[in-house]
């Protein structure tokens, strides 16, 4: 069984909060079109005429060479974090993305990376968590390599 892993609610609310992101930025406030806008926390497309922020995120504890950042959307307004055990909607709207297996020490395994079709997801994930080194799963964007959310073993 898998779990898929929104951003911490507390990490989300400093954001909404206006604290700094990863870059020490302020994090943009827009509001949705309704196209696209994926948030990491509920893991829903943030509807049309919703606010939302975009801001620099790395979802690693620490810096080091493998803690990458880039892009994200988040609700503007506080919104339910995702808990549910099916893949979530924002991982139902492309075709595929890439998946990576972490280690216990946040570096990439080398070989779990994959461009997966998005019908393959949870046997992919599955398949990288049940490698040794494996800790957890990033699943990325395949066209953008944005950040979508994490996965772990249940």
């Amino acid at each position: 069984m898998l779990r898929y892993t929104p951003m911490p609610s507390t990490v989300a609310a400093g954001f909404r909060r206006g604290e700094p992101d990863a870059y020490g930025m302020t994090p943009e406030q827009h509001v949705s079109d309704g196209e696209g806008m994926p948030c990491r926390h509920c893991l829903k497309n943030i509807a049309a005429g919703d606010g939302y922020l975009i801001l620099a995120y790395r979802p690693f504890p620490a810096l080091q060479p493998y803690a990458e950042t880039g892009p994200i959307f988040l609700h503007a307004q506080e919104c339910a974090t995702y808990e549910e055990e099916k893949i979530p909607p924002i991982l139902t709207t492309s075709k595929d993305y890439l998946l990576r297996g972490y280690s216990s020490d946040d570096r990439i395994v080398y070989g779990t990376g994959a461009v997966t079709p998005m019908e393959e997801l949870s046997t992919k994930a599955s398949e990288i968590l049940g490698q040794d080194e494996v800790a957890y799963v990033h699943v990325r964007s395949a066209r953008n390599n944005c950040y979508q959310c994490r996965i772990d073993a249940a």
